[in-house]
């Protein structure tokens, strides 16, 4: 059954999701204004909201859990030349919070992979710039002769960063975003990037299902950790991710 919820009410938990035989597994409850209040209880909860024009807030904890663990990053020969050549040309630039608002409004306009429209409706884009304005959430860009070119956007709380929507207008635009992040993480000590929900797109770049339960348990600790420091473009943390062509590339330990 359903849990119907109101401001008032807390976010039931994870457990009370719909199971595997409902037409919508890992909802977990309906109702409730997004705020930025209600996403802290809901995130920490591993508990995220998704919903379309028209219908109710809907929150959702789905079993299995899409992660991408940073240590297992993939990226093609093809797009290491990319990166390369992104950080030795000039006018190529990334940025952090630059201009969070035009980065979750094209977004807004991308829709998920096998998905017609937008979950990003009006009542998420103002929750998530608020809670953005908190320090919260942030957006890593991918800017191209002054002009914002792709995107993303993602929640940080301790050690935990959670991907939400990312955006490119031009060609592996939002692939330098995400690359941009993992260098980020791997740099601040954060192993895992939940993506909530399985697609093709983020499991050619090593993501994976996992249990609600050991997602649970990650953030259980990850949640326990302090802040990382502020959210900055580093030019170092590249190195982390795709050498210089003086250094070596690193073996894969799975690949070596």
């Amino acid at each position: 059954m359903l849990n119907w919820i109101d401001d008032s009410t807390p976010l039931p938990p994870t457990r009370l999701a719909l199971g595997p035989d409902s037409d919508t597994p890992g909802l977990v409850a309906a109702g409730g204004r997004i705020t930025p209040e209600r996403l802290d209880e809901a995130y920490r909860k591993g508990i995220f909201p998704w919903f379309s024009p028209g219908q109710p807030a809907l929150w959702w904890s789905p079993d299995p859990r899409m992660v991408l663990p940073v240590a297992d990053f993939h990226l093609s020969q093809t797009m290491r030349k990319t990166l390369r050549r992104f950080r030795r040309t000039p006018g190529c630039e990334l940025r952090f919070d630059s201009d969070f608002p035009a980065v979750i409004a094209a977004c807004a306009g991308t829709p998920r992979e096998g998905q017609d429209g937008t979950w990003i409706v009006p009542a998420i884009i103002g929750a998530y710039t608020a809670w953005h304005r908190a320090g919260r959430v942030h957006s890593c860009e991918t800017w191209v002769d002054g002009r914002l070119v792709g995107g993303l956007y993602f929640i940080a709380i301790g050690r935990m960063v959670f991907g939400e929507s990312m955006f490119a207008h031009r060609a592996d635009a939002s692939k330098v975003a995400l690359a941009a992040l993992v260098a980020a993480c791997r740099a601040r000590g954060i192993v895992l990037i939940d993506c909530q929900q399985n697609t093709g797109h983020l499991a050619s770049f090593g993501g994976h299902e996992i249990p609600r339960a050991a997602f649970e348990r990650h953030l259980a600790a990850a949640l326990a950790e302090p802040d990382v420091a502020p959210w900055t473009y580093d030019e170092a943390a590249w190195d982390l991710l795709v050498p210089t062509p003086l250094q070596p590339l690193p073996q894969h330990p799975h690949r070596a």
